[in-house]
C-alpha cells in the first residue's frame, strides 16, 4: 500500500526543497499569481516553463540511467475536460494552485491555508463520489496509455530537445515583453500612485 522509507523520505526531502524554491521564487504570494491571471506579472510563467524543461531532462535521464521508471496513467478524455475545468476554476477563484497554496500555508497565509482545508474535504467527497463519476468520465471515451513520444515515433530526447528550445524562445518573448514597458500590479497593501502634476507657474506682476 506504501512506498518504501527510503522512497518516502526522498519524496519528503525532494518536497520540502520543492516548497523552498516556490517560496523564494515569489509563487506563493498570491498577487503574483494574480498579476499572472492578468497577464502583468509572469514570474509564473518562467517558473514552470523552467521547471518543466528541466523536469523532462531530469526524468529522462533517470529513467536512462535505470534510477526510475515512467508510470504513464491512461488518457481519458473526460478526466482531462472535468479536472481541467475544475483546476482553472479553483485558481480563479482561490489565487492558488495546490503547490503554491501549501506553500503559502507555510508562510502563514491564512487564505491559503482555508483553501488547503477545503482541497482536501474537496478530495474526500471526489473519492466518495467516484464510483457515480466514472461512467460519466469514461463516457467521453479512453485513447489508453500513449505519449507524444509514442505518436510521432521518434525517440524521447527528440522531443525533449524541442520542448527546451520552445520553452527558451517562449521566455525570451515573455523577457522582451516585459522590457517594452508592461508593469505588474502594486503588491499587496500599495496603491498606484501616479505623479502629480505640476502647478502652474504664477505670472509676475510687472
Amino acid at each position: 500500500m506504501f512506498e518504501s522509507p527510503d522512497t518516502l523520505a526522498l519524496g519528503l526531502i525532494t518536497g520540502v526543497a520543492f516548497g523552498f524554491l516556490l517560496q523564494k521564487g515569489g509563487v506563493a504570494n498570491y498577487q503574483t499569481i494574480l498579476g499572472q491571471l492578468l497577464l502583468r506579472n509572469w514570474t509564473v510563467v518562467k517558473i514552470m516553463g523552467t521547471a518543466i524543461a528541466v523536469g523532462a531532462v531530469g526524468v529522462y535521464a533517470l529513467v536512462g540511467g535505470g534510477a526510475a521508471t515512467l508510470d504513464i496513467w491512461s488518457f481519458q478524455i473526460g478526466g482531462v475536460i472535468v479536472g481541467a475545468l475544475l483546476f482553472g476554476v479553483g485558481l480563479a477563484v482561490f489565487g492558488y494552485c495546490p503547490g503554491t497554496s501549501v506553500t503559502a500555508s507555510g508562510q502563514g497565509s491564512r487564505d491559503a491555508m482555508m483553501g488547503v482545508a477545503g482541497m482536501a474535504v474537496g478530495a474526500g467527497v471526489f473519492v466518495a463520489a467516484y464510483p457515480s463519476l466514472e461512467p460519466v468520465i469514461n463516457g467521453f471515451g479512453d485513447v489508453g496509455k500513449i505519449t507524444l513520444v509514442e505518436l510521432l515515433g521518434v525517440s524521447p530526447w527528440t522531443v525533449i530537445l524541442a520542448l527546451v528550445v520552445m520553452v527558451t524562445v517562449a521566455l525570451w518573448l515573455v523577457e522582451r515583453h516585459e522590457g517594452s514597458g508592461t508593469r505588474p500590479p502594486p503588491a499587496h497593501g500599495e496603491t498606484a500612485l501616479k505623479p502629480r502634476p505640476a502647478a502652474p507657474a504664477r505670472e509676475r506682476s510687472a
